[in-house]
Formats: C-alpha cells, structure tokens, sequence
C-alpha cells in the first residue's frame, strides 16, 4: 500500500495542526485524562487522514467483457434511466456510495479510450440523494472499446468531498485498472451501462475497484 500524491500536503497540514493543537493543550489544560482525551482525539483524525489516502495494490480482475468497478463502496442504486448528458439514450445506471472510510481512488473500469470528459460545479448534497448525480458538483467521462461499447462514469462530490481531482483527457488511452483520479472526502461513482449489459451486482453489494465486476459488455 502506498499514499496518493494529492494527500500529501494534507496529511503535512494535518499534522502541523494538530502538533500545535496538542502543544496548546498540554500547556493549558491541567487535568491530565482531558489531556489524554484531547491526545487520542488527534491521533484519531490523522490516522484516518493518512488512510483516507491509502492507496492498495490489487491485481485487476482482467477480461475483455469485464466492466469493473471504478470505486470501492456498496452498490446504492441499479435502474433504468435516461442518461441526458452524453447519449441522450436509456441506459443502466448502477451507483456506488463511498464513505469517508473507503478507498477513493477511481480506476478505469475496461480497456479502451476516453472520448468524452467534462466537469460540471454544483451543490453537495449526501451523496446517496439520487438528486446527487444531476445537482452536485461532478465529473462526467465516457471510455468507449474497440467494439464500439461505451460506459459513462460520474464522479460526484459529496456532503464532505470538496474537490473531484480527474487525469482522463479526451484521447486518452483507458487501460482497465488503471488509475483516472481521486474524490475526496465520501462521495459516489455512477455508472451508464448499455441496456443489454449484464448486470453483475445487486443493491446493498459491497464492491471493490479493480476486482468487482459490476456487469458485462454482450
């Protein structure tokens, strides 16, 4: 396991904070289990600081017909809908929740090009609010095969998520489990199957990035 470069400044702002904090409270607080308190407190957030950015090492559930899962999260939302950003058409939408705790990284989820990005500001309402993937501030890209199949991925900022960080450019080639970016801070990936995909999760399905698979191409 290694840590993602865009922690880095945080994680070192985190810990130069929470030094000073507990040089404050060692000098003003005399009860020593408040100081005790005070001390786990801060151990608390910076370890979870430092996972929050954790990032694994996995071997990538590889295959033609595979489309994987972008994130790490449970599966919050499988429905029929019309997708009106990009194809204008019904798609499968299948969510996946991330909380605070899980990995952010996001993943290509099948090998091929990325032919469409586009980043739209917006609210930051809970992301398992289905008004999330329209309203919130998000990151659309669509990777298309040599078959000519394509999935849109939805990168959606969340209550705590304040930044959506994405590397895909149009032109862009997609390997599948490699890495297009990072949401910080619980957020949620959507993404727009074809209709005749085969889905491979249900709701409440815990999922991991680069090993689930959450549907296939026909």
């Amino acid at each position: 396991m290694t840590l993602h470069k865009e922690g880095l400044k945080i994680i070192l702002i985190t810990f130069l904070i929470l030094a000073v904090l507990s040089l404050l409270v060692s000098r003003f607080i005399g009860l020593q289990y408040l100081r005790y308190f005070f001390y786990a407190g801060f151990s608390i957030e910076f370890l979870w600081t430092v996972s929050f950015f954790r990032v694994p090492k996995r071997k990538v559930n590889s295959g033609n017909n595979n489309i994987l899962s972008s994130a790490d999260g449970e599966v919050v939302v499988i429905e029929e809908t019309f997708e009106k950003e990009f194809y204008n058409e019904k798609r499968i939408q299948v969510s996946v929740f991330m909380s605070p705790f899980n990995v952010h990284v996001n993943w290509y989820p099948f090998n091929g090009e990325v032919v469409y990005t586009k980043y739209h500001p917006g609210k930051f309402l809970f992301a398992k609010n289905p008004k999330s993937s329209e309203l919130n501030e998000r990151n659309s890209l669509v990777v298309q095969n040599d078959k000519g199949q394509s999935v849109l991925i939805r990168q959606i900022a969340g209550v705590m998520a304040r930044r959506i960080i994405s590397y895909a450019k149009i032109g862009d080639t997609a390997k599948q489990g490699g890495e297009f970016g990072i949401i910080r801070f619980g957020s949620r990936v959507d993404f727009f199957l074809p209709l005749d995909a085969d889905v491979k999760v249900k709701i409440g399905d815990k999922v991991k990035a680069q090993r689930t698979v959450i549907g296939e191409f026909k």
